[in-house]
């Protein structure tokens, strides 16, 4: 692995001037390095962040990713770091077109890791050294503890997406990282979160609704917002005064944290070594938990700007045909499954054309003859601003609720596609399920990584742990080794409370002909002295 040379280089500095010109915003510093095709496959997370540790498995999916490599060689690939500066990855035999392409494609990645504000908390420090630095002192500890350093950081891998994400990114020195008043703080910070516990897709309506609301006929926009909060939750108020006589303490809804600061086996001194292994899995965690919950924006806006520039770079004259070719591979919609670089892109042009023909208006909401919303456009042309607003303030989830609808599903034709077995011919059969837009939303919501949320209780020194039900039971196979792991770092009797299918229901009704939906009954997991029982509650 070596630095690109000076002829690549210059096309990427080339690249930089370009993008920045069209509005990209990004630090003007980076590090491009090159690696043979089929040695890319072992630029995995481990290699390129020291923190990210050895296992064993790890040297079985080299072994799988190059036997893939002699099936399908040659396949252009990039991979970037958001740390600073940037850091990407090239495969060597790239032409010089291809480089371009690939060069901004990285580029709008880079100015979307410093621009979006759920990587706010990664903007201001060198996370590549940082990791570098933890990395040696795993090692160090690795020397004096031996094996138990490697025990402790698969236990602490084992809930390290239990950590406390949107609470670390609503947190500041001064406790205002928005700027946000300070009823508004409390709502969304330690009254819907720490009180209320309720779900993200419920805190994230309630975002939303603040985000929509407008002062109105001399009211504020937060009277406007709270009117209807005292309405649902009339306790409000009462709570938000004690807030600030400081009665009411804020709540850890972060395992890991909660283990580090209330563990009495943790805080021994003898112990204490442990917490710095668990600290730096969930720095890592933490850092890494914003690129998940942004993939479909983040891809789509690469091969937006991609495209773009590509398109306007003189540079490339005489490749458009091979670009477009590359091109279609990356951003093809899938009938079968999902892109996150073809949804993505095409959501992102979408949101542009709409704003510029001014579709995001009530005028426009109102509209349901299919003619007139088809011819509707006000020319107000900003959509170009508003995608950069979109960029810096929006995640998946808020993405597609707020701008995945039908006009979007009908013009790319989009659909969800079901499964059904023919008896006949038995055979497995792909159909049309449905092409509304609530449906293709929902498949595309289901799909995005969504944790768990864990209510944490002591009880007489038992660890209580109740898993709040979604419709989605725990993975089984995960939950004893966890239970385990969680005693150890506990030091004392652990509880978890979740829900799980009821087989015996699902068998009576499939042996009586019945056809009901999966019905989910409680259960109680307890692990004491490594040993793991399950009863079921109700």
């Amino acid at each position: 692995m070596q630095l690109v040379d000076q002829h690549t280089k210059k096309i990427m500095e080339g690249c930089k001037e370009r993008a920045l010109d069209a509005g990209l915003s990004f630090d003007k510093e980076s590090l491009e390095y090159i690696v043979t095709n089929s040695d890319m496959v072992e630029l995995s997370p481990k290699h390129m962040i020291p923190t990210l540790y050895d296992y064993w498995l790890h040297d079985i999916q080299v072994l799988r990713g190059k036997g893939e490599y002699e099936y399908y060689p040659h396949n252009p690939y990039e991979t970037v770091i958001n740390t600073r500066p940037a850091i990407s990855f090239y495969n060597d035999n790239n032409p010089d077109w291809l480089n371009v392409m690939i060069f901004y494609h990285v580029l709008a990645h880079i100015d979307f890791f410093q621009n979006n504000k759920f990587y706010e908390k990664t903007w201001d420090y060198d996370f590549k050294e940082k990791a570098l630095t933890e990395k040696r002192i795993i090692d160090k500890l690795r020397s004096k503890k031996g094996r138990w350093v490697d025990y402790v950081l698969e236990f602490a891998r084992g809930i390290d997406n239990l950590v406390g994400y949107y609470q670390n990114l609503s947190e500041s020195e001064n406790n205002d990282l928005f700027n946000l008043p300070s009823k508004v703080d409390f709502y969304f910070n330690t009254f819907l979160q720490d009180i209320k516990k309720v779900g993200m897709n419920k805190f994230l309506e309630e975002v939303e609704r603040y985000n929509s609301t407008e002062a109105n006929n001399g009211r504020s926009k937060e009277d406007l917002f709270f009117e209807n909060v005292l309405i649902l939750n009339p306790e409000f108020d009462e709570l938000f005064m004690k807030r600030n006589k400081g009665e009411v303490k804020k709540v850890s809804s972060d395992l890991m944290q909660y283990l580090m600061n209330e563990s009495k086996f943790l805080n021994k001194k003898e112990n204490e070594w442990m917490k710095v292994i668990i600290d730096i899995v969930r720095d890592t965690s933490l850092y890494f938990s914003p690129q998940i919950r942004t993939k479909t924006m983040n891809e789509g806006w690469a091969s937006y700007w991609h495209e773009k520039l590509f398109m306007n770079d003189d540079r490339i004259n005489g490749h458009e045909i091979s670009f477009a070719k590359v091109n279609a591979k990356v951003t093809s919609l899938s009938r079968v499954g999902l892109n996150p670089y073809a949804i993505g892109w095409r959501l992102f042009m979408f949101i542009e054309e709409s704003q510029d023909k001014g579709k995001y208006t009530y005028e426009f909401d109102k509209l349901s003859e299919i003619d007139k919303r088809k011819d509707f456009d006000k020319s107000i042309n900003n959509g170009r601003d508003f995608i950069f607003h979109v960029r810096e303030n929006y995640n998946d989830l808020t993405f597609f609720n707020s701008f995945l609808d039908q006009d979007f599903v009908d013009k790319y034709k989009l659909m969800v596609v079901g499964q059904r077995i023919n008896q006949q011919k038995m055979v497995k059969e792909y159909y049309v399920k449905s092409r509304k837009a609530e449906d293709y939303k929902q498949m595309l919501i289901n799909s995005l990584y969504h944790p768990p949320f864990i209510k944490i209780k002591n009880i007489s020194d038992t660890l209580y742990l109740e898993h709040v039900f979604e419709g989605k039971e725990l993975y089984r196979d995960y939950i004893q080794n966890t239970l385990i792991g969680i005693e150890y770092l506990w030091g004392s009797k652990v509880q978890l409370e979740t829900h799980e299918v009821d087989m015996e229901k699902m068998r009576a009704d499939e042996q009586a002909n019945r056809n009901s939906k999966p019905t989910f009954r409680k259960v109680l997991y307890s692990v004491h002295n490594k040993k793991v029982t399950k009863q079921v509650l109700n």
